[in-house]
């Protein structure tokens, strides 16, 4: 393990050698990996963990009192536990799922369908995922309530006052990014939870940029809801889960169905399970969520103040460069951000750009990101993103660039 927060500085050479993949060629040439906004390479020790569960203790959990039976058991909720200290969170509030995208449908039709109605008003803001905007819109379809959208600032801040103006007595529901997947923007989430709480607006955010680059402390923010999704955490795909208050945990009916989230079932009546069990139906992705306790465990370990100053050095040297390239153009520069960085070279396609890049050996995102409304307000088609992680390098951003201005010259 590395040296975490308050030890010697970070070895990050080491923490690079940590990532398998990151090892190996693309086209003939090194890999530079700048998509970890789509999803985290993974470390050795995430690998292992989920590789030795499938070899050494595989079974269903909560369902067999046999040897390996409870070692399934104690390893799934042994990583809720790291995982909720990870969020700062209790353990009892906390729901495994397979993502982000789960958490909010999740919210939407537990907490939302049944409350909601015409009149009522859920307010989104226009940089949102499509996971925090279409659930909605499929509830107001069904409820009758309406989808109020804030704006932004020029820079792709939140314009904040135009926010807390938004927020009117029909405002039942407010679903906010803390990270924008697109612009980097970094929401001032702890400060609008607050608002939304004087005014008795329940407040969703999804997490999934936020919790693998940045300490998230859940219980500091003072949300109603968080959602995050594992993959992005550098644990593997199909893993995340959702944070809840208590209070909503013991409202909201089931979302889905069927075995592990029942204590009883008669043809007559079924009760339910207690606690985040209750919305825990099935079998889940145990194997997957064991990888993401060892991966909470990793990135607790290096530290995560010192993951967001890596990746802001990397973001400022990255910027710097980009802007350099004659017509270049950058989407998103809040003052806070993370090193999230949407670009269009004029008289450039952005999937002939990401094309030509692949063939260099970088990759990066091209394409409108999963937030349309975003990509329409910003009056772009398409964009790419690079998006960068604290096991990247400066020396892999100048080759960057320098595959950056060989591609713009192919396209001239």
């Amino acid at each position: 393990m590395h040296a975490g927060e308050g030890d010697r500085p970070i070895d990050w050479a080491a923490v690079r050698g940590d990532f398998p993949l990151l090892q190996r060629q693309v086209h003939g040439k090194p890999l530079i990996y700048f998509d970890a906004a789509n999803t985290g390479q993974k470390p050795e020790v995430v690998i292992a963990a989920t590789d030795d569960f499938y070899r050494r203790h595989n079974a269903n959990v909560s369902r067999a009192v046999h040897a390996l039976g409870s070692e399934a058991t104690e390893a799934y909720e042994g990583a809720r536990d790291k995982l909720a200290r990870f969020l700062n969170v209790r353990t009892d509030e906390l729901i495994l799922c397979s993502g982000t995208t789960f958490a909010i449908n999740l919210v939407a039709y537990s907490w939302g369908l049944p409350r909601l109605k015409a009149g009522d008003a859920i307010l989104v803001t226009r940089m949102e995922h499509h996971a925090n905007i279409v659930p909605w819109q499929l509830i107001a379809q069904r409820t009758g309530a309406t989808i109020k959208v804030a704006e932004l600032q020029p820079d792709g801040s939140l314009d904040l006052d135009a926010l807390h103006a938004a927020m009117t007595p029909d405002v039942k529901l407010l679903a906010l990014a803390h990270v924008s997947n697109v612009l980097g923007t970094i929401n001032p989430v702890t400060g609008i939870c607050r608002e939304a709480r004087k005014r008795g607006i329940v407040t969703v955010i999804d997490g999934s940029q936020a919790a693998p680059h940045m300490p998230v402390d859940i219980a500091a923010i003072g949300c109603d809801f968080y959602a995050v999704t594992g993959h992005k955490m550098s644990g593997p795909t199909g893993t995340g889960a959702l944070w809840a208050r208590r209070e909503h945990i013991n409202a909201m009916p089931p979302f889905l169905g069927g075995g592990e989230m029942i204590k009883e079932v008669r043809f007559d009546g079924t009760v339910f399970n207690e606690g985040p069990h209750k919305f825990e139906a099935g079998t889940p992705n145990i194997a997957g969520h064991v990888g993401l306790g060892a991966a909470c465990d990793y990135l607790a370990g290096i530290g995560m103040a010192n993951i967001a100053a890596r990746e802001q050095a990397l973001l400022a040297h990255a910027t710097e460069e980009m802007l350099k390239i004659d017509g270049l153009r950058l989407y998103g520069t809040a003052p806070h951000k993370a090193a999230v960085i949407s670009f269009a070279i004029a008289g450039t396609h952005s999937h002939d750009l990401a094309t030509l890049l692949d063939l260099e050996g970088v990759a990066v995102r091209s394409g409108q990101h999963c937030a349309h409304p975003l990509l329409q307000w910003l009056g772009v088609g398409t964009t790419c993103r690079a998006s960068l992680a604290f096991y990247n390098t400066h020396e892999e951003i100048d080759a960057f660039v320098a595959a950056l201005r060989k591609v713009k010259r192919l396209l001239a």
